[in-house]
């Protein structure tokens, strides 16, 4: 039956004397019921079942029921850890302790552990464990996850700041000027990192939900990842732990292209004013930065450059009123 648990043998020299049979066995009208392949929902002619071979599994439909394969039983599945999240964690607990097979084994672990998370707690007192081995002033968790992209954030900054000694010696100058106001606008937003704070609905809806689930973006010549990871850093330690092997990815790259090219515009300006926002964007900004797993971090050169038009600000025109 359509999302039973039990499985019955009946045999039946045609479709219509098996769809009989059914109905009376599973207490189903025979109007409007319809039998068809389990694995692929594929419904049932009388040719088409003459042709079945013996023991083929079938799903018999009521009036309005309907199946769609296997993924109807992935559906249930999933709706049941939802709903009876307990009930599943203690099920598996009990075959893992007579299970014998490794890789069952493995599967079940995996899922007590993704099931037992604490994705909702936000602060120390309600999630111990995800705390361990973190200094004791992180009192939540997007304080730490905060603090960690400001450390990423800083990290950049020294990488630019240290770029300097090739910078040419008349534009250094203009250049540790454009490094302050960097350093001033990052400092005014919080080195960026709301984008890791769920409680910052607005800017973390960029990048995640509200419940904290970060995608990974994928190779930046594709449209998604391939592999379709994603993490919560906030449901446990260990996820906690993975997530800071996650790369900050910049498109255009920051030391091939993004800081080369900033250098070069100080030098070459002639007068000219260096939209040094554009390439803040570029270095610190959701505009050139991808969150990717270590997996999709494409380590060769990206090809890419700045966009020319944009690396000097336009002039504001002026007309003289005759």
């Amino acid at each position: 039956g359509c999302g039973g648990p039990q499985k019955f043998g009946v045999a039946a020299g045609s479709l219509r004397g098996l769809l009989r049979k059914g109905c009376r066995l599973l207490q189903l009208p025979l109007a409007g019921s319809r039998l068809c392949l389990y694995e692929d929902g594929t419904e049932l002619t009388e040719s088409y079942f003459r042709a079945l071979p013996p023991q083929t599994e079938l799903v018999l439909l009521g009036p309005g029921e309907s199946w769609r394969g296997c993924a109807s039983d992935i559906e249930r599945l999933l709706a049941a850890f939802c709903s009876q999240q307990g009930a599943v964690v203690e099920a598996a607990r009990r075959l893992l302790t007579d299970e014998r097979a490794p890789r069952r084994q493995k599967l079940l672990a995996d899922l007590i552990h993704n099931l037992s998370e604490n994705i909702l707690a936000e602060d120390k007192e309600d999630d111990k464990k995800w705390f361990e081995g973190l200094e004791s002033r992180f009192k939540n968790k997007s304080s730490y996850l905060r603090h960690s992209c400001e450390s990423r954030m800083r990290g950049y900054m020294r990488e630019v700041s240290g770029f300097i000694s090739n910078v040419h010696p008349a534009a250094r100058d203009a250049y540790r000027g454009i490094i302050d106001l960097m350093a001033d606008k990052l400092k005014s937003v919080k080195y960026n990192g709301c984008y890791f704070d769920r409680r910052e609905e607005e800017e973390a809806a960029r990048l995640c939900t509200a419940e904290g689930w970060f995608s990974c973006q994928g190779p930046f010549d594709r449209d998604d990842c391939p592999c379709k990871h994603s993490i919560n850093p906030y449901s446990n330690r260990e996820s906690r732990i993975l997530f800071s092997t996650w790369n900050l990815d910049h498109i255009i790259e920051k030391k091939r292209a993004v800081v080369p090219e900033l250098a070069e515009a100080v030098k070459t300006r002639d007068g000219r004013e260096v939209n040094w926002e554009y390439f803040y964007q570029l270095l610190f900004t959701l505009e050139n930065l991808k969150l990717v797993h270590i997996a999709c971090h494409k380590k060769t050169n990206h090809n890419l450059s700045c966009d020319k038009s944009r690396i000097y600000r336009k002039r504001k025109q002026t007309y003289e009123i005759s």
